[in-house]
This record gives structure tokens, C-alpha cells and sequence, in this order.
């Protein structure tokens, strides 16, 4: 284990797939669908499933590679719910023959359609966390998150949030911000106040388009040359002015009582603390992704052959984790930014962003920036009152919601 530095700052960290890119749903700017094109050879039938084995090898692995008292699992895809709900209960079984006096905490992520009361009371019986996909009210939603028919999702959604709120299961909402939605911030957020989900993460979609032999049309990072950008992605100015109208509102009197994961974010990195967010934070490579046959890779962002790491069943997760091609990697986010960025008066609060996200140019014709740089630049430059007057209120042990209804 030469060269390996262990433990890392924070526990390991590996979202699993235990369906791979499978999906009730085909929404247009789904950057995970076409991963399926990575396993053709090797699943012709296009089952793309975790076998029983596999679950239990990475089950044990990832609890003894742990060095922390706490273990979250999660659970993601495609649409983690197209496994059956015996394969949970499984999981359940596993983690507690395993646990060897550890807490197990279990999340997972879903487009909610295929809720039922069963699922439901699973999960509160359990105490999962479930993260919902929706992309705000109906008409937002529904311009891109439809089944392969064409057909909208939005109404099975809703109801699948309802049977969460009838059962009592903790959840809260991820939503994607895109070419269309962007431009209605207000709407966007009063609506999640009206379904009274209280944390939220608000998501830019960028993506790249790059041909593959292989059939995938998404470009890998690195991919260069003849490459052009997806007209869902949204622009700087756009992801700038949501923001900062998002931002106003939330001031108002959201603050406490309402949880918008970036706001959380840079009112950490404000103050100096673990952001909670590999985007935002200095460096990355603490949380890879596992596909559905024990295929490793640096990041659910980089399942491209180039950043494959390894697989479960020929090295362990602490090899893969914390070898020095990984942490190679996570060090990269700093290492490898521009030298505009590196003396931008807001690094400390960005850290470049998702280095998946950096491919524009700067000023001087340096390669690394951002796209997203002049939409966050903006938000940053409006919220720096406002953070600092939240830091101050920390720092005196009073709650930062002081600053509700406060303007500079």
C-alpha cells in the first residue's frame, strides 16, 4: 500500500447502481440513460442488474473500508426502484450482518413514479432518506422528464410524494435547472414552498455533445475538439440570475426554515467550514459511483472508460478509493485551475466548481474555466453582504436567520 494515504480527511464514499443506467423514464437531458452503451458486450440481455453475490461483497467491503462510526449507503441509477423491493430488504439483512456495531444510515434516489405504500413503509420502517427528482411545477417539469412514450411524469410524481407525506418518510427534492426553467426562478422556488419541501439542491445541467464509437453522445471531460454544447444545458447568465433572484426571495424570511443546498454551501465556505458539496468544496474524490457489476470509477460525473478505477470483485475499495490515481484526482480540482481562477477573490467560496464543468477559456486563452464562472461570479458578488453579516451572526453564537428580511 505504498503511496496510499489513509484515512482520507473524509470517509469513503461510493454511490451504487444497482440497476445501472436503467429507467421507467427517458428525460431528454438524462446524462446517466446511455451509459447502458458501456455494458453492451458484456449484459446482451439488457438486464443490467446486481447479482446477489456482488450486493453482498460490497455490502462488506464498503462497511469494513470504513473509519468512521457512520455508514450512509446510497442508492441511485437510472431509477433505483426498477430492483424490486425484496432487493432492499436484502440490503437491510446484509448491512446488519456486517455492521459489526456500526450506524448504517441508507439513501436513495428515485423519480418517484414508482412509489407505493409498500415502498413507503419501507422506508419509514427503515428510516431511509429518499431523494425525489422534480424539476418544479407541471409545465417545467414535464417539457423534459417524460416515460419513453413521450409521455409527461409529473402527476405520477406528485402522487408518489404524497404517499411519502401519508407514510411520514423523510425526503427531499433534487431539481435540475435548464434552458427552460431557469428563466422562472420565483415560480420555480414558491412552488417547493407549496408542497412544503424544506431542502432542496438546484442542479445546473451542463452537458456536451461528442459522437462515440460506442454510441454515447455525451462528451467525457476529455473530450476535445470537435464538441458542442446541449441546448438544454443553461447559460451563465441565466444560472446567474436565478441565483440571485432565488437568493432575494429566499432572504426574505426563508432563512432557517427553508434548506437550498448551495446557500448552505457558501455560507459554509464563508465561514471556512467542510461545504457539504464536492462542487463546491477545494478538492474531490472521496465519493466515486459503483455500477451494477463492481465496476468502480472516480465520480458519478466520470463513468467514462477513462476514469474507470477498477472493479469490487479484483481490488477492494480501499485500493481503489484511496489509491494515488484517486487521490491524484481529487487533488486535481484545485491543482488544475486556471491561474484567473486561482486569483479570483470568490475561489474560496467556488473552487472552480465541478471540474466536469471546465471547459471554457479565460481571458488570457487559458483552458480550465468554468462555463458557469460568470454565473457564479455574479451570485457570489450579490450574497457577500449578506454573508458576511450571517458569518458575524455565527461567530456571536446567534442564529444566522437574523439576516431574514435584512437588505444591504
Amino acid at each position: 500500500m505504498d503511496g496510499m494515504q489513509l484515512p482520507f480527511a473524509k470517509p469513503l464514499y461510493v454511490m451504487t447502481k444497482p440497476v445501472s443506467s436503467m429507467c421507467n423514464l427517458s428525460c431528454r437531458y438524462c446524462y446517466y440513460l446511455e451509459k447502458a452503451n458501456l455494458y453492451r458486450n458484456e449484459d446482451k440481455a439488457g438486464r443490467f442488474t446486481m447479482s446477489e453475490d456482488l450486493l453482498e461483497r460490497f455490502i462488506r467491503d464498503y462497511i469494513e473500508s470504513q473509519t468512521m462510526p457512520q455508514v450512509l449507503f446510497s442508492w441511485h441509477g437510472g431509477e433505483a426502484l426498477m430492483r424490486p423491493l425484496s432487493f432492499y430488504k436484502r440490503v437491510v439483512e446484509l448491512q446488519k450482518r456486517y455492521a459489526r456495531g456500526v450506524q448504517i444510515d441508507n439513501s436513495i434516489q428515485t423519480n418517484g413514479t414508482l412509489l407505493t405504500d409498500e415502498w413507503c413503509e419501507f422506508f419509514r420502517e427503515n428510516g431511509w432518506l429518499v431523494g425525489v427528482s422534480i424539476d418544479g411545477p407541471q409545465e417545467f417539469h414535464d417539457e423534459y422528464r417524460r416515460n419513453k412514450m413521450g409521455q409527461p411524469s409529473f402527476r405520477k410524481v406528485m402522487q408518489g410524494i404524497n404517499l411519502l407525506n401519508k407514510h411520514g418518510v423523510e425526503w427531499n427534492a433534487l431539481a435540475v435547472v435548464n434552458d427552460f426553467n431557469a428563466d422562472y426562478p420565483l415560480d420555480f422556488y414558491n412552488f417547493f414552498k407549496e408542497i412544503d419541501c424544506r431542502y432542496i439542491q438546484f442542479t445546473p445541467i451542463v452537458e456536451r455533445l461528442y459522437p462515440h464509437k460506442d454510441g454515447r453522445h455525451l462528451a467525457s471531460p476529455m473530450d476535445n475538439g470537435k464538441v458542442s454544447l446541449a441546448d438544454f444545458s443553461v447559460s451563465p447568465e441565466q444560472w446567474g440570475e436565478f441565483l440571485v433572484t432565488l437568493f432575494d426571495e429566499w432572504v426574505k424570511e426563508d432563512v432557517g426554515k427553508y434548506f437550498i443546498q448551495l446557500f448552505d454551501a457558501t455560507l459554509a465556505n464563508w465561514v471556512g467550514q467542510q461545504p457539504g458539496v464536492c462542487t463546491m468544496a477545494r478538492t474531490c474524490g472521496h465519493a466515486g459511483v459503483m455500477e451494477y457489476n463492481g465496476d468502480v470509477y472516480s465520480c458519478d460525473h466520470f463513468v467514462f472508460p477513462e476514469y474507470k478505477l477498477g472493479n469490487i470483485r479484483t481490488h477492494t475499495l480501499v485500493e481503489m478509493m484511496y489509491g494515488e490515481r484517486q487521490q491524484q484526482f481529487g487533488m486535481d480540482k484545485y491543482a488544475k485551475l486556471p491561474a484567473q481562477c486561482k486569483n479570483c477573490e470568490f475561489l474560496f467560496a467556488c473552487n472552480g466548481e465541478c471540474p466536469k464543468n471546465r471547459f471554457a477559456f479565460t481571458a488570457d486563452g487559458e483552458p480550465g474555466l468554468n462555463y458557469l464562472c460568470s454565473g457564479y461570479k455574479r451570485y457570489f458578488r450579490h450574497v457577500a453582504p449578506y454573508m458576511d453579516f450571517m458569518k458575524q451572526e455565527l461567530e456571536a453564537g446567534r442564529p444566522p436567520a437574523n439576516v431574514n428580511g435584512m437588505r444591504f
